[in-house]
């Protein structure tokens, strides 16, 4: 399966709270922080609903 790395380039704050957790789930607490997931239907469900909020880029 295809591994996607995500990072977080805006700030949480001022957003709602389901968006915050969206981001917690993610494993991405603080700006500039990366993660790698593999690329299901429900990790790409959440980088869908915060998608303003994080860049996604493929891992080769």
């Amino acid at each position: 399966m295809a591994k996607i790395r995500v990072t977080q380039v805006k700030s949480k704050i001022r957003r709602p709270q389901n968006q915050k957790r969206t981001l917690e789930a993610l494993g991405l607490r603080k700006i500039d922080q990366v993660v790698e997931h593999e690329a299901t239907p429900a990790i790409l469900g959440m980088v869908n609903k915060v998608k303003h909020l994080i860049s996604v880029e493929e891992v080769k």
